[in-house]
């Protein structure tokens, strides 16, 4: 069989990551599975089965006793690196209902839960717009809400990204109104109309071009084994972590790790962590 791997067609190769997949967390799958997840033939799913033998002959065994392949114990990952954030993040969007139960990767889901948040009112079609301004380098023109003002008011922007700050989703865009780069909050777009060719380049938006790195370390208030606890939780090696922010993002960023305020105004149990460059960061901050 010929191995060279970049002959193989995505659809292909994603099935194979696939089989990976399900050896590295479930330790085990058949042809069924390649068939009700991709929707593929008898004979495709086997033609597959062996095509990842041929990659990998050491990770996966046929166990006549229970008819399915098992992972072997020499197994090394060949298309894909394992990742906890992946698998986690597989649950969680079957939880928020973003990623329906059939169209995960996922075999067996374990028990779970996750803590409700309350739903984004935004419109699909205020969301359409703003990709398809940010597609074809345009401004348009959006009614929209700020807590400033009572009313809402029309006004020009220019989109050139979307973010989110870990709990809503915004637009970056430049303001032709205000002439400068801001965020705009999607569920705050009430209406969408017109739009027009922009000379508004994303490269000229500094704010969100340059990054900031917050150095993290455990509050020091904390007992040894508090602060070796919270070390593990965040990664930290040497007593540190360090993150990477655009600068546009740092206020949302900073309020979401808790790092907004003064770390004495919290018990050091409470706050748990604290900015190490908090000086450096201040600066940049305003």
């Amino acid at each position: 069989m010929d191995n060279d791997r970049s002959e193989l067609r995505w659809g292909v190769e994603q099935r194979l990551e696939f089989i990976e997949f399900r050896l590295f967390w479930e330790g085990n799958l058949n042809r069924s599975d390649l068939m009700k997840q991709f929707g593929v033939s008898v004979n495709q799913a086997s033609t597959d089965l062996n095509r990842y033998i041929g990659y990998a002959p050491d990770n996966m065994v046929y166990d006549k006793s229970t008819r399915t392949y098992v992972r072997g114990p020499c197994f090394k990952p060949q298309f894909l690196e394992p990742d906890a954030s992946r698998y986690l993040a597989q649950l969680q969007s079957v939880a928020d209902s973003i990623l329906d139960r059939k169209d995960s990767w996922i075999a067996n889901l374990p028990t779970y839960a996750v803590a409700p948040m309350p739903a984004r009112g935004v419109n699909p079609l205020t969301l359409r717009s703003v990709v398809s301004a940010i597609r074809h380098c345009e401004a348009i023109e959006v009614k929209y809400q700020s807590l400033s003002r009572p009313e809402a008011r029309w006004r020009w922007i220019a989109p050139h990204a979307i973010a989110f700050d870990g709990f809503r989703w915004h637009t970056r865009a430049f303001c032709l109104t205000d002439e400068a780069f801001k965020d705009f909050l999607l569920s705050r777009i009430l209406e969408t109309r017109g739009a027009r060719d922009s000379e508004t380049l994303a490269d000229d938006d500094s704010d969100w071009n340059t990054e900031v790195t917050l150095e993290i370390g455990p509050h020091p208030e904390l007992s040894e084994t508090q602060a070796k606890v919270i070390a593990l939780d965040y990664g930290m090696r040497g007593g540190k972590a360090t993150i990477k922010v655009k600068r546009a993002l740092l206020f949302y960023a900073l309020r979401r790790l808790g790092l907004d305020t003064d770390p004495s105004a919290r018990r050091p149990q409470d706050q748990q962590i604290v900015l190490l460059n908090s000086e450096a960061v201040h600066e940049v901050h305003g």
